[in-house]
């Protein structure tokens, strides 16, 4: 195509982004530190950085966030090499159900975890019927330490990002490399530390960004556990006085500086791939076959890790089918009223509308702006491409919470986009927040593509009297559909479960999406809690189909979507 075309799309995607990107950043920044009379302070900040209060919810946050990745990392590593080096029983279901914890969002896993881990949950019945503790004993594991409770719960769900780039960035290790360090005397773990770790860095790095922002900046999780010392809470509660409060502004603007602050040091420390091996493996390895009881063993390991990281799922699946579940190691009786009652509720059928509504049209921005963008980046010589692709992957080191927080100020009465408010119709804004958020998967997916397919074919094509754009339709296209349809899954995928944006922008109940009507469902006394339950089983459902769909059609490139 011509260069006409790429200079087009160059421009669309910096009008898009100049609008919907980086002004509602301006709009925190303006809001944090100009004051009344217009002129540049650092008063608030100041002011803000002096409460113990909100120093605090940023120490903690960072900290969650530390921990989290941490532990995400001590679990998906391990597994990611094995998956990758050995054959043992079981291989290739436990690697698929090791992404289980992907079909559900961080905060609804909590609900089940509460259920199990609580005062008068399933583990100190549990205990007390095996006569370990006396009749009457208990102990809320996850109330006595707060911090450690959404840790655990967030990396339980989260380690699956990191393990998909271990094993997409293993899987692209030369094995001449370890069979030179072999003959050379290096074995064992020296080989993985001095060889293998340093190579894979750039991939572990990819995913543990994700995971490091993500968990810097999860609400809905903090939420649940009551735990309202983290600066997401902080901001989420600061809603209320959105437009004569300025700390929230300067809040908000710490952590958007410091989330592309630890990313950029990061990239600069581990994200480079200084090594050439890095490209792709000369060989492909054979994974060893290993004696029947470290085989077994390894079968143990993944099955077990599956099986804590599942203790969410498990938990709400079992609140969504019973009728009362107080005090014993599973509910008291069984019943599919629930997810009647559920989806008969005011709150369930027009949120599950609204949900499928605002992705699809999230989606199809995604994959046109995606498509478009991929090809200027990958296909043409335009001066600057790589700069929009820096621009279209940027949306993965800014946290949602804060771009959710810049739609809502940048729509205020009396702004410039003030007929977006979101106290009226956030639709638009909505939309317009999933598509900026779940964009880099699909450009990362059709990158992909493009990359694996000759350009040769389109340019056979035009030699044959083929216009240019209709041989990408007509050639290309068609051959990277399997790409097309795993970004578009997931972009869909998570937008229908997007957190920040929709406790955030949706403040109306005939315009809640999904994840907010499970909050609003939980928060009700009563039957509140198994009626969010059934909901997030419904979710549990799509985002598992959605899933499986992805692995089959990518297996080990799934990792490559969530790179930054």
């Amino acid at each position: 195509m011509s260069p006409t075309f790429a200079r087009s799309v160059f421009a669309l995607t910096a009008v898009f982004f100049a609008a919907f990107f980086v002004w509602p950043i301006v709009q925190i920044l303006q809001g944090g530190f100009v004051d009344a009379d217009g002129h540049v302070t650092f008063s608030y900040l100041t002011t803000l950085l002096a409460d113990p209060t909100y120093l605090g919810g940023l120490r903690n946050s960072f900290l969650l966030a530390t921990a989290t990745t941490t532990l995400a990392l001590l679990i998906a590593l391990p597994l990611a090499v094995l998956s990758d080096r050995f054959t043992f029983p079981g291989k290739g279901l436990l690697g698929s159900l090791v992404l289980i914890p992907m079909i559900l969002p961080p905060f609804v896993g909590a609900i089940g975890i509460k259920q199990i881990f609580g005062q008068y949950g399933a583990l100190n019945a549990l205990l007390i019927h095996l006569g370990l503790r006396p009749e009457g004993w208990t102990f809320d594991w996850f109330a006595a330490n707060q911090f450690w409770g959404v840790a655990v719960v967030q990396a339980l769900a989260l380690y699956p990002i990191i393990y998909l780039n271990a094993v997409a960035a293993l899987a692209n290790l030369d094995p001449a490399l370890d069979e030179a360090a072999q003959n050379l005397g290096c074995t064992g773990f020296r080989r993985f530390r001095r060889i293998t770790l340093p190579l894979i860095r750039p991939g572990l790095f990819a995913g543990g960004t994700i995971v490091f922002i993500w968990s810097f900046t999860e609400l809905g999780t903090p939420l649940i556990f009551d735990y309202a010392e983290v600066s997401s809470v902080q901001v989420y509660d600061g809603l209320k006085d959105i437009g004569g409060n300025p700390f929230p502004y300067a809040l908000v603007a710490v952590m958007l500086v410091s989330s592309i602050a630890l990313y950029a040091l990061g990239k600069g420390l581990f994200g480079r791939a200084g090594h050439a091996m890095m490209a792709k493996a000369t060989a492909a390895r054979a994974p060893v076959a290993l004696p029947a009881a470290r085989a077994w063993l390894c079968t143990a390991l993944f099955a077990g890790v599956t099986f804590v990281a599942v203790l969410p799922h498990l938990g709400v699946v079992l609140v969504a089918f019973s009728r009362e579940w107080y005090a014993t190691v599973v509910p008291h009786s069984w019943t599919l009223e629930n997810f009647h009652l559920a989806l008969g509720h005011d709150l369930t059928v027009p949120s599950i509308a609204n949900s499928l509504k605002f992705a699809a049209i999230a989606t199809v921005i995604d994959l046109v702006l995606g498509i478009a963008i991929a090809w200027v980046v990958v296909r043409s010589k335009l001066a600057g491409r790589q700069v929009l692709d820096f621009l279209a992957m940027l949306p993965l080191a800014v946290p949602g919470i804060v771009l959710a927080f810049g739609y809502l100020a940048m729509a205020q009465d009396g702004r410039f986009w003030s007929f977006l408010n979101p106290v009226r119709d956030p639709t638009i804004l909505l939309i317009i927040a999933y598509s900026v958020r779940r964009l880099p998967y699909v450009v990362r997916s059709a990158a992909a593509g493009f990359q694996q397919t000759s350009e040769t074919l389109e340019e056979a094509a035009q030699n044959l009297g083929c216009p240019p754009l209709k041989a990408v339709f007509k050639i290309t296209l068609p051959l990277i559909t399997a790409n097309l349809i795993a970004g578009g899954l997931l972009a869909f995928a998570f937008a229908m479960l997007e957190v920040s944006d929709s406790l955030i922008l949706a403040q109306k109940q005939a315009f809640y999406p999904i994840t907010k009507a499970i909050m609003e469902l939980f928060q009700l006394l009563g039957d509140g809690k198994f009626l969010a339950s059934a909901l997030g089983v419904w979710a549990m459902a799509f985002l598992g189909i959605t899933i499986v769909g992805l692995s089959l059609l990518l297996g080990k490139k799934l990792g490559a979507i969530f790179r930054v």
